[in-house]
């Protein structure tokens, strides 16, 4: 397996994607379209996007974009459902953690729905803090780490 920097455009992703819209749908009945971001956000200076690959297969994945000039926000975090419980999202958040700081950032902030206990747990237990909303949905919870500290395992 191995990281790959992707544009949110590239093929790659597009299985991400189109099952992280249909996760969506199944949790929460719809909301959020991850087939309408901006593949500027998600670009080069201030974002990125990353894929783990098996061979040919996209097994998970994730981006980042600017939030603000010293934060930047993970977007779009997934691992195929065969390949969960695996450790696979742990190591894409490390990646994006990596890729932050190398973009300058001083700080990543994240958030999940309350419909996604596996994500609330994950992040609470590699030491994020909750910052409670920042962002449009009513009831996700947001997190933040400093880029300085240990990265995510």
């Amino acid at each position: 397996m191995e990281f790959v920097r992707v544009r949110l455009t590239d093929a790659e992703v597009v299985p991400l994607l189109t099952d992280l819209h249909r996760e969506y749908v199944l949790r929460y009945g719809g909301g959020d379209d991850v087939l309408e971001d901006s593949a500027a956000d998600f670009a080069a200076p201030g974002g990125g996007f990353i894929v783990l690959r098996d061979g040919d297969e996209t097994i998970a994945g994730g981006g980042i974009r600017r939030f603000d000039d010293d934060t930047c926000e993970a977007k779009r975090l997934w691992t195929s459902p065969a390949h969960r419980r695996q450790g696979h999202a742990v190591a894409v958040l490390g990646e994006l953690e990596a890729l932050g700081r190398e973009l300058g950032y001083s700080r990543l902030r994240l958030e999940t729905g309350y419909r996604q206990p596996e994500a609330l747990a994950m992040y609470r237990s590699l030491g994020y803090t909750e910052i409670g909303n920042y962002g449009v949905y009513a009831r996700a919870t947001g997190f933040e780490r400093m880029l300085g500290v240990t990265p995510a395992r």
